[in-house]
């Protein structure tokens, strides 16, 4: 005759863990998006990669390490494997989030003049610079119709000539036929105010544009608290 058994711890886990998943799931899918808590939003990412078990120590461990939700979907693959708990394949599902909210961002863009639809072009930045732990440079080269025919990454570092030539950004404009350009770089302080080195090289490419017909529209700089127009200010 058999004798029958209760569930075993693990398998009450399992039941418990698989309860507060479809809770998360459902809240998800009717209470709009602010349903859940950036932890538990981080949480639900994890399901696809970390398919049993409680994965909010997890989620909270890793919004402790980065210091915030974006922080983390931003961090490298690597980074995010040095969190205890992470391992490959939940370290690929955030980092194709992340870059699927670039691609969703950068198809606005794309798909609109690029000065009709600027809060676009800002949303777009900030997803994609605003947590770089390096200072990064790119030129946002257009075309006759202010849409985006390149992004190009000119390098990593301090913006000064030693990184990025004026004549090489105007060259490359003619290059590729484009009519205008926007200078584009983050600064990892945080803080996204122009030093006096990004107002010069900022002069000085827009001088060289000017003489072979190119326009420099603006100069953003991006950081963790905002952004900054140099153009705004009155320094293009």
């Amino acid at each position: 005759m058999g004798v029958w058994l209760p569930d075993n711890a693990n398998n009450s886990a399992a039941h418990s863990g698989t309860g507060h998943r479809e809770r998360l799931r459902q809240r998800l899918l009717k209470g709009g998006s602010e349903a859940l808590a950036d932890y538990e939003l981080l949480e639900f990412l994890l399901f696809s990669a970390i398919r049993q078990g409680d994965t909010k120590p997890l989620a909270k461990a890793l919004i402790a390490h980065f210091g915030s939700f974006s922080a983390v979907l931003n961090a490298e693959a690597g980074a995010l494997r040095q969190v205890r708990g992470m391992g490959e394949a939940s370290a690929a599902a955030l980092h194709a989030v992340a870059l699927s909210a670039r691609r969703m961002t950068r198809g606005v863009v794309e798909d609109k003049p690029v000065l009709g639809s600027w809060q676009a072009l800002l949303d777009y930045l900030a997803v994609d610079m605003a947590h770089l732990t390096v200072e990064r440079v790119r030129v946002l080269y257009l075309n006759t119709q202010n849409r985006l025919i390149l992004d190009h990454h000119v390098g990593d570092g301090t913006i000064d000539e030693a990184a990025i030539h004026p004549r090489e950004v105007i060259r490359k404009a003619l290059d590729i036929g484009a009519t205008a350009l926007i200078l584009v770089h983050n600064h990892p302080s945080g803080n996204p105010e122009p030093s006096r080195a990004d107002i010069q090289i900022t002069q000085r490419i827009a001088e060289a544009g000017r003489l072979l017909g190119v326009t420099v529209h603006d100069h953003v700089i991006v950081g963790r608290s905002g952004h900054v127009s140099l153009r705004a200010k009155g320094l293009v």
